[in-house]
């Protein structure tokens, strides 16, 4: 962390993407940072891509449950948490399924907890935005993301479930456009996996605000930022002296 400090705050601005990142690295020393958050191709993820073809080649009919978790299945995105809210609902709703996206080291784990869970593995382009608008409900309780682009993807697909945390904590407003849980807390999480999926009217409204709230970070919009963010470092810069860098940082040609 030392070098990092000393590193970004011989610069002008660092650009992170949330501003809960942006206060836990000013608590470390760092200057100069702004929030750049992430986009979202929201032409690709939208709740339009939703296929009937796709959920009947998982076995499930046009009001059956599925809720689906998108990430690498592996222990740092706490996927314990999401089998948890799984089981939870599945003793409510015995015809819910569980869709997970994606492919990691705990699969085989996941696969002999819940033999009938529909393993989709690496999905991409529209076949992955199909995949989430084919879905019902987002489960993401991972505990390790800088910003979590699977957050902004479901939103715009009108799914969405999280910790407030990272880009969550950042899109979400609890209770209108998604559930916000307490960070790290289980069974509070397990507990509005429950509440959403037996709320189809809810989850309904919330889809709809999640979308817009997704249009709101289309990729245009966060690449004016960030071109806002360069035009005023080249401002800065040219009203500063020259700086020298060390030999260590020079930049490559």
């Amino acid at each position: 962390m030392a070098y990092l400090r000393k590193f970004h705050n011989r610069t002008l601005c660092t650009m992170v993407p949330t501003e809960a990142l942006k206060r836990d690295l000013e608590a470390c020393g760092l200057r100069h940072l702004m929030v750049v958050a992430r986009g979202v191709d929201t032409r690709q993820f939208n709740p339009a891509r939703r296929s009937d073809a796709l959920r009947a080649s998982w076995g499930v009919g046009p009001r059956d449950l599925v809720l689906v978790c998108v990430g690498r299945l592996a222990p740092e995105k706490n996927l314990d948490t999401v089998a948890a809210a799984f089981d939870a609902v599945l003793a409510r709703e015995p015809r819910a399924r569980l869709l997970l996206v994606g492919d990691g080291p705990m699969r085989g784990a996941l696969q002999a907890r819940h033999p009938s869970a529909i393993f989709a593995g690496q999905r991409s382009g529209d076949d992955l935005a199909a995949h989430y608008a084919s879905a019902d409900l987002f489960l993401f309780p991972s505990v390790t993301e800088t910003f979590g682009n699977v957050t902004t993807e479901a939103l715009a697909s009108g799914l969405p479930v999280a910790y407030n945390y990272a880009a969550a904590a950042q899109l979400i407003q609890s209770g209108h456009n998604g559930v916000l849980v307490p960070f790290a807390q289980q069974a509070d999480f397990v507990q509005a996996a429950v509440r959403l999926a037996q709320s189809p009217a809810q989850r309904q409204s919330m889809a709809a605000a999640a979308r817009y709230t997704a249009t709101q970070w289309d990729w245009d919009r966060i690449v004016a930022r960030f071109e806002g963010v360069l035009q005023n470092v080249i401002c800065q810069a040219d009203s500063q002296p020259s700086v020298s860098f060390p030999a260590e940082i020079q930049p490559r040609t």
